[in-house]
């Protein structure tokens, strides 16, 4: 069952926001939706950071729309992993968005015509910068959690980081501390293709009437490749023909061609190419511990919370190489913290998919943030403190570290 109807609220900012190039983003606004109902204290707020494509529905549906179900709708809801029954949860529309928060489709107040190409380059850390101002504006100057997958889990890291005394928990889901040499040639490969499309114009294609579909769609087949396992598109796709026969030409001959030409014409009806470059850069760039010499464990020494980092045996793109790179630092600060490695199949896409499994390791960290959040609560009003509850993690075909803290 989804969360109830929802809708969008935005909240504009005039102080301008100084971002990490040195540029500053004056007078813009940010849109975000609410799931659940913040308790008196305002400490049962959850941040959900999203990925690449994602946006501020994090769940439920619109009114005026019932097919639009949240990117996350079966992680976040009434009685679901991260239940909005206990928590109230927030998901922010990153700035440079194409969903609402200003970006490159905006008007630049100082020419009154959309910014385009002249957008600044944003940062995960700006983003993050960007959030907290929001959580400010709501009064919540804690989260009982931060999370987010992929490109969201580097936007949770950045808040243990950034602001370690206002997160307790921080939630990392098919992440990485920074991308490889690899992840970053994918990238380059996908804005080459939107920066050489003809439609392109530098970035203003706005003003020509047209969109640079062919970029874009080339932009999302060669991301989408990446998101999925060797064997997932083996099992769902193998070498199956179209027709039955080679057409010997340079059409669609394979059932692969077709679901990728598919997702990449879907894909540039909806997103911005402008978006796409800037966010893909922000992914490029974050690198926690490029001010510490490369050193992880320098870069995370400051964080306060307890982590819970999930990863999935088949991301190649995110593999669990990297958030066991995550694990070790914070145990070498002695940090709490709770690591699943979960053998799905789906690839790097596998955070977004059903999986009981891994939706039961979120569950029960989640279970243990309440009996946490309601401890503190009595504790606060002169009730007793109870013991903590144990960790039930499953551990079904999955990996499970628990309370690392050597």
């Amino acid at each position: 069952m989804s969360t109830a109807i929802v809708a969008p609220q935005s909240m504009q900012f005039a102080t301008p926001l100084k971002l990490q190039s040195g540029a500053s983003l004056a007078d813009y606004t940010l849109v975000y939706e609410t799931y659940g109902t913040l308790n008196a204290d305002k400490s049962n707020a959850v941040l959900v950071c999203h990925a690449l494509n994602a946006s501020h529905h994090v769940a439920g549906r619109y009114a005026d729309d019932p097919k639009s179900v949240g990117w996350w709708d079966n992680m976040v809801g009434p009685g679901k992993s991260l239940d909005t029954n206990k928590f109230f949860v927030i998901g922010v529309n990153n700035l440079g968005s194409c969903f609402g928060s200003t970006g490159p489709m905006h008007s630049d107040p100082a020419t009154g015509k959309p910014y385009g190409a002249n957008f600044p380059v944003v940062t995960v850390e700006d983003w993050v910068q960007a959030q907290a101002r929001l959580a400010d504006a709501l009064g919540i100057t804690q989260f009982a959690a931060v999370m987010g997958g992929s490109l969201g889990g580097m936007q949770a890291l950045a808040w243990s980081t950034l602001y370690p005394e206002r997160l307790r928990h921080c939630v990392v889901i098919a992440s990485t501390p920074k991308l490889s040499a690899q992840n970053i040639a994918f990238n380059d490969v996908a804005r080459q293709a939107i920066l050489t499309d003809p439609d392109f114009h530098g970035g203003d294609y706005y003003a020509h009437g047209v969109v640079p579909k062919n970029g874009l769609r080339v932009a999302r087949m060669v991301g989408h490749i990446t998101y999925l396992s060797d064997d997932d598109m083996a099992e769902k796709f193998g070498r199956d023909l179209r027709s039955g026969s080679y057409q010997f030409g340079f059409g669609v001959d394979f059932e692969i061609e077709s679901y990728l030409r598919y997702q990449g014409d879907k894909f540039s009806e909806y997103f911005d190419a402008n978006t796409y470059l800037l966010i893909t850069k922000a992914l490029d760039y974050f690198d926690p511990a490029a001010e510490f010499d490369g050193d992880l464990n320098r870069a995370l020494e400051k964080t306060q919370a307890e982590f819970l980092v999930v990863s999935f045996m088949t991301d190649w793109r995110f593999s669990p190489e990297r958030s066991r790179e995550i694990v070790q630092a914070l145990v070498s600060n002695k940090r709490r913290v709770s690591y699943a490695e979960i053998d799905a199949p789906h690839g790097h896409d596998a955070f977004l998919l059903e999986d009981e499994r891994y939706q039961n390791v979120v569950r029960e960290y989640y279970n243990r943030v309440w009996h946490e959040l309601n401890n503190n609560l009595k504790n606060a009003h002169g009730h007793k403190k109870t013991p903590a509850a144990p960790s039930a993690h499953v551990a079904t075909q999955a990996s499970i570290i628990a309370g690392a803290n050597a």
